[in-house]
């Protein structure tokens, strides 16, 4: 982690002291009372108030797509949920490697790991006081594999034997899927393959519970966006419940007393606001309105780095920056095309002169491993085999090359990765027709999943701490794959690699499968990330993690000390 320092105003010499005759002691009184009434009038800012109450003020990002575990797929949206929800296995405050017991107490697996069986703790229990039981992780896995619910990221779950045949219709009956409630407090699951990893998986927002009789309460199990997620409808299992949520304005969530662990939960709720603006978020910061902001304006972070005791955090981010070409629209169903474009960007000058966030230039999609596993590829700026790629995609020069648009969701930081691209691709290629287009979130996200584009904008944070996070959505039909794309040689590479228990030879295999993604560029990397954001200083128990998945019951508030006589 990356502490920065701020400047101060260095004190002037005393002079030696004297006393005051009745004229400068009448005058020094008044001087001081009018000081203390301009401290004592000075209006509390958000933040300080929110530090007496208890509660966590967050930028956020986007607006929501849902409050709902099975709808959602953006780190905004599983940002709310992790408040509101709790799955079998939690996230630890310091580490991302370590499994923290939440609605199981503990978890235990057979001699290869293809069944896991969990043991689900006696008081857990909905934010409406019913008990949490294995039935009800029996019905949420059920709801999010049910070809009718659509869930964007259903795929997740495909660890689950059958649960893919399942989820695209190919199997009716789900008892036959790999997941069973015995009694109401254990739950087996049987995978489809060995996954020694696999407490590290249910940890994801996709693997949370969604209570049964609120869910129908408000329409059949596959219904999407129905009342259940509105304020004094929702319930959830987490250690905040939803008190409020106005629309481009707040989530609110407050302290869930029927929690289980409500002792250990700190705060006394956690607001989010969608700032989309990195500009308008860093002036909400500096004026004390929130504790934490979701990224920050890149012209910004050298003046911050050079501040003493400075808010600014630079830490290691388990995720790729892409973009995602669409191979089913030209021009980009070319791979030919597609590997010309790759080569004429210049990462370095991305990282250095637009995101200037400590951020490294992608030579392959995964980011390395500090468990071994390094990349293959080796992409970097190579205008001559650029121009060759694109004669070989059939134009002669980069004035034959149709019109296409670079498709980016609203963000300054986008616009201006965006920007730069297309600068790239007309001075190293000679493509003068590149549209850029800006969507809302949602808007966007649909516009991706419609395969309506030819070049969009994509990040991918790690579900989990291993490969094959980043390289099983691009597996023919992943639900996150939204790029056309498909490969027998990928899908058999990844097969094998799954039926590996040893670390080096599944490693190995992973990054065979990387290279047939990296030789037919679906997707273009770009860079891999940091997570560069402003922290106040009342904010305690905020550690670096790479999947930047904060356990909110453990964060605290405590008013920094002010300088100053006390």
């Amino acid at each position: 982690m990356l502490r920065l320092r701020r400047d101060r105003t260095r004190p002037g010499r005393l002079s030696r002291p004297t006393l005051p005759g009745p004229g400068v002691a009448a005058l020094s009184f008044v001087l001081f009372a009018v000081a203390a009434t301009a401290v004592s009038c000075r209006k509390e800012t958000r933040v300080e108030r929110a530090a007496r109450e208890k509660i966590l003020l967050l930028g956020n990002g986007a607006e929501p797509k849902a409050l709902d575990p099975h709808l959602v797929s953006s780190v905004g949206d599983a940002n709310i949920l992790r408040a509101l929800f709790e799955g079998l296995v939690a996230y630890h405050p310091e580490s991302d490697t370590v499994h923290e017991p939440g609605v199981a107490e503990r978890w235990a697996a057979n001699e290869d790991f293809s069944q896991w069986r969990f043991f689900l703790r006696a008081d857990a229990k909905w934010s409406n006081g019913e008990p949490v039981t294995a039935h009800d992780f029996v019905y949420s896995y059920h709801r999010i594999l049910h070809p009718e619910m659509a869930a964007p990221y259903a795929s997740m779950l495909y660890f689950l034997k059958n649960a893919e045949a399942f989820n695209k219709g190919e199997l009716e009956d789900f008892a036959e899927v790999g997941v069973e409630a015995v009694g109401d407090h254990e739950l087996v699951c049987t995978l489809e393959r060995p996954a020694p990893f696999f407490p590290d998986v249910v940890k994801h927002t996709t693997w949370l519970p969604v209570h049964r009789g609120t869910i129908e309460r408000h329409g059949v199990m596959t219904d999407n966006y129905t009342d259940w997620q509105k304020p004094g409808n929702h319930v959830g299992n987490g250690p905040f419940a939803l008190s409020e949520w106005r629309i481009n304005a707040h989530v609110k969530v407050r302290r869930n007393p029927h929690y289980w662990d409500a002792a250990a939960v700190k705060l006394n709720g956690v607001d989010f606001y969608p700032i989309e603006s990195a500009f308008t978020e860093e002036k909400a910061f500096r004026n004390g309105l929130i504790h934490l902001s979701y990224t920050m304006p890149e012209n910004l972070i050298a003046r911050y780095r050079e501040m003493e005791d400075s808010p600014l955090r630079i830490e290691t981010y388990n995720g790729s920056y892409f973009y995602r070409c669409n191979v089913k629209k030209a021009p980009t169903d070319n791979a030919d095309f597609r590997r010309a474009l790759a080569l004429a960007i210049d990462r370095s000058v991305i990282v250095d002169y637009v995101t200037r966030g400590g951020q490294t230039p992608a030579h392959g999609f995964t980011p390395p491993s500090e468990e071994g596993y390094q990349p293959p590829g080796d992409l970097g700026l190579d205008l001559a085999k650029a121009g060759e790629h694109l004669r070989r995609a059939g134009y002669a020069d980069g004035g034959e090359v149709p019109e296409f648009t670079i498709l980016i969701n609203t963000s300054e930081a986008h616009k201006n990765i965006a920007m730069a691209i297309q600068d790239m691709w007309r001075k190293n290629l000679g493509i003068s027709r590149i549209r850029i287009e800006n969507q809302e979130w949602k808007v966007f996200q649909q516009t991706v999943l419609d395969g309506a584009y030819e070049v969009s904008r994509a990040g991918w944070i790690g579900d989990y701490v291993d490969p094959e996070t980043f390289l099983g959505m691009w597996v023919t039909g992943d639900s996150n794959n939204n790029t056309g794309w498909s490969s027998a040689d990928y899908d058999r590479l990844m097969r094998e690699s799954s039926l590996l228990s040893d670390p080096a030879r599944r490693y190995a295999k992973l990054a065979e499968a990387e290279a047939v993604l990296l030789d037919e560029l679906p997707v273009i990397p770009i860079y891999w990330y940091t997570r560069v954001y402003l922290l106040h200083p009342d904010v305690r128990n905020w550690h670096p993690l790479l999947l930047d998945n904060r356990p909110y019951k453990h964060i605290d508030l405590e008013p920094a000390p002010k300088g100053g006589p006390r």
